[in-house]
């Protein structure tokens, strides 16, 4: 077991619990030791983020890179547009997921400087359906442990995590709830919606 310095829509926002069943991942030859090590090198550079004393804007942008690097990010903006991506053109499809990427990282970005001070533990992996399950714990100063869960696949030709489960709460599932409620409140209007993640 490792241990790594890690400085929580709000955490209960996130919405949505549960085990995320039947994702159209492929079968892979991916290894629980190349997921740790994707996880281990991701919370690295947040944590480096974290303590580096720069602006609010510039973390998110730094963020983002994370986002870019270690994540997979296309699959999250797909799944999060779900059935309303049916109707949309290459091109919406396209900015979606350029908007969806800076919106996470502003989102996610926020959440993760609030673990300032505090550390998340490597406690290991399995393997779940196509993909693979990195268990973490994170203990911040003045609150309970709680469960931070990465789900690694190697879908687009290299390990990246696809989702967090943190404290049971999926984002996947959240994210798809968050994104059609805010279409809702636009009328529908992807172009809107887009606009307004930028």
């Amino acid at each position: 077991m490792t241990n790594q310095t890690f400085s929580r829509r709000k955490i209960m926002g996130l919405g949505g619990a549960g085990a995320l069943a039947a994702l159209p991942l492929p079968s892979f030859a991916l290894s629980s030791g190349q997921a740790e090590g994707l996880v281990n090198s991701a919370v690295a550079d947040i944590n480096g983020v974290i303590q580096s004393g720069a602006s609010v804007n510039s973390m998110i942008r730094s963020f983002k890179g994370i986002f870019d690097r270690y994540s997979d990010t296309s699959y999250v903006a797909a799944y999060a547009l779900g059935n309303d991506g049916r109707s949309a053109s290459n091109a919406q499809k396209s900015a979606f997921a350029d908007a969806f990427g800076n919106y996470l990282a502003d989102k996610y970005g926020r959440r993760f400087n609030e673990f300032a001070g505090g550390q998340i533990q490597l406690q290991g992996s399995r393997t779940v359906n196509s993909y693979i399950e990195v268990r973490t714990l994170a203990v911040l100063r003045n609150q309970s442990p709680f469960q931070v869960d990465f789900h690694v696949s190697d879908r687009p030709g290299r390990p990246v995590f696809f989702n967090l489960i943190i404290e049971g709460i999926n984002m996947l599932l959240s994210e798809r709830a968050e994104i059609g409620a805010m279409l809702d409140a636009r009328g529908g209007n992807l172009d809107t919606l887009i606009r307004d993640l930028s």
